[in-house]
């Protein structure tokens, strides 16, 4: 799985060894834009080292590599399933947790968003970085799943994707919306196309998550809001996620799941 070395991409990947699979905790620790909003335990998190999730799997009596790795190259997705193999065998699940976030950016530049951080402007390169990892990534990853699933006869899989925003967009975080919105809907492509191989695909939409950003003014929001009711952590994501891998959900694919 993709993003795996901090919140919900560390706590999806102990869920699933938990439950008895083999993790490739792909990750690639990144610094974002400071700024003075932002709690520094978000920063840290970012930068963590995939390994020392891994750690923590094996130590439980998982079984877990880490692999640090660019989304960007589109060499990525070829060379993460080529680790996997190697490793631990064919892939039967797919996680596209990782995101290519940098900034909340808005068409009205300046002001702040709900968790009082200043917005910038949308530029070219902060679409590139989004839309590369958030979008373009995940959807070579799904195909890389999925010709590798068939070329083996392949007949039970699971694809698992992150959302945020909707369909009627993400204000003060325009362009991260976008790149979710697209993945989405690769996602229930997916779903379509690979139905009858045993393959389901879906998408959550976690409530706002403290996986280290979340500060005074997140948690205002969220108790003012008519649309979050609960600020989460990133156990209770990963809980949805462990029961769309089971054989229990087989017939659950398609789906834009949203957690409030």
């Amino acid at each position: 799985m993709t993003g795996a070395n901090h919140g919900i991409g560390a706590a999806v990947a102990e869920r699933l060894a938990a439950d008895g699979a083999a993790v490739v905790v792909a990750f690639l620790r990144s610094a974002v834009t400071t700024d003075p909003e932002t709690p520094e335990q978000y920063h840290r998190n970012r930068e963590t080292d995939g390994e020392t999730v891994a750690e923590r799997i094996r130590a439980a009596g998982g079984r877990a590599i880490a692999v640090e790795a660019d989304l960007l190259d589109d060499r990525t997705p070829t060379m993460l399933f080529e680790v996997a193999e190697e490793t631990f065998g064919p892939v039967d699940v797919l996680i596209n947790n990782a995101t290519g976030w940098a900034a909340g950016d808005s068409f009205t530049a300046g002001g702040l968003d709900a968790a009082g951080r200043s917005t910038t402007p949308v530029t070219a390169q902060l679409f590139d970085r989004t839309f590369g990892v958030d979008a373009r990534a995940a959807a070579l990853m799904i195909a890389e799943f999925s010709r590798r699933l068939l070329a083996r006869g392949g007949r039970w899989g699971r694809i698992v994707g992150l959302t945020s925003g909707g369909p009627n967009g993400f204000p003060g975080e325009v362009t991260y919306g976008a790149a979710k919105y697209a993945q989405e809907n690769y996602t229930m492509a997916a779903a379509t196309e690979l139905g009858r191989h045993g393959v389901t695909a879906n998408i959550i939409h976690p409530p706002i998550t403290d996986t280290g950003w979340v500060n005074d003014a997140v948690r205002e929001f969220a108790a003012t809001s008519s649309e979050h009711f609960h600020v989460a952590e990133p156990v209770e994501a990963a809980g949805v996620i462990s029961w769309l891998c089971s054989d229990e959900a087989r017939m659950v694919t398609g789906n834009v799941i949203r957690m409030r």
